[in-house]
């Protein structure tokens, strides 16, 4: 089975974040991932944008009702109709995620993902401690290929 990694970030994002996701998306479709996501815009659209350009499969979990709410570049759009509660269902379907940038909404799936023993690397996103020290249980890296190599190398360490 291929790896599956999440991919998370704002919905409308940066020029540099949507450069970072879509090449993102592109490295894991030709390292063979499926790449899941919220399903929208920003971030969720540049990776799946990136993917399909390398004819890689996306999954978009959305927060409505309407699977045709889907950004076009989503091969499989799944409609939850329960709103931000579909963040746990980004990050639980994953084997690693990926946060480029983001807000608050980002920040819940991180740490829904790190609640849950799913390993997160970030690219320019939040950088965590409990208690504000100790070491931050975000991967940061810099570049998109190593956020890549990163999360599939820890993906799997997860089988």
């Amino acid at each position: 089975m291929p790896p599956v990694i999440a991919v998370i970030g704002r919905s409308v994002c940066s020029p540099r974040e949507e450069a970072l996701a879509e090449e993102v998306g592109s490295l894991l479709a030709g390292r063979g991932a499926i790449v899941v996501c919220g399903g929208l815009g920003g971030v969720m659209e540049a990776v799946c944008r990136g993917a399909r350009s390398r004819e890689g499969f996306t999954v978009g979990i959305l927060p409505g009702n309407d699977r045709r709410s889907a950004n076009e570049w989503v091969s499989l759009p799944i409609a939850t109709g329960v709103g931000q509660a579909r963040n746990m269902a980004v990050v639980r379907s994953s084997q690693a995620v990926i946060a480029i940038g983001g807000a608050y909404g980002t920040l819940a799936e991180m740490a829904f993902a790190l609640n849950s023993d799913i390993p997160v690397v970030g690219i320019g996103s939040w950088s965590l401690a409990q208690g504000g020290t100790g070491p931050n249980p975000v991967a940061e890296v810099p570049t998109a290929e190593e956020a890549v190599n990163l999360a599939l190398s820890l993906a799997d360490e997860k089988e």
